[in-house]
């Protein structure tokens, strides 16, 4: 029986409920590269960085972008994620951003670089995490804001920022 859709608040932006639930990919095992499955604000705040790292030379590549229920299941299986039913990247609110050598991904070298774009496009960064250490990693919301997002009762808006007090 398949995993049914965590229920996203009617009041929400609903790009989840318009966009994502409706993709041909919604229950994929595989990672999932598309920029346009991340949320409006988190696919501009993801091209900036994009385009600031090939600046300082470095090319980036967004390996996983939409993650499903079952992917993010499977995961857990493997010990690569502390989340066993439900993360960020499912909501279209997270990316993992790896090198892109000669077209492959690479998660080889220092990500200290990605931490200070992700804070100047206001993403949260994995890196900055305690315990659970993601260094590819990159949200839209604080680790605080995810109990409600899974829970249903929270989406970000257009004008939301993880780093306002």
């Amino acid at each position: 029986m398949p995993t049914p859709a965590p229920a996203v608040p009617k009041a929400a932006l609903n790009f989840y409920r318009d966009v994502i639930v409706k993709d041909k990919r919604f229950r994929s095992l595989d990672p999932v590269h598309d920029l346009a499955l991340l949320e409006p604000v988190t696919r501009r705040a993801v091209q900036a960085i994009i385009a600031e790292a090939d600046k300082l030379g470095i090319k980036l590549m967004a390996y996983e972008t939409y993650r499903s229920q079952e992917r993010q299941a499977l995961l857990f299986e493997r010990g690569a994620t502390k989340l066993k039913t439900v993360g960020v990247h499912h909501y279209g609110l997270a990316c993992d951003l790896v090198r892109d050598i000669n077209g492959l991904p690479s998660w080889k070298g220092d990500f200290a670089f990605l931490g200070k774009l992700a804070r100047k496009q206001k993403l949260i960064w994995g890196g900055d995490w305690k315990g659970f250490v993601d260094l590819v990693h990159v949200q839209r919301i604080t680790v605080a804001r995810q109990k409600a997002l899974f829970a249903g009762t929270w989406y970000p808006d257009a004008y939301y920022d993880a780093y306002a007090k």
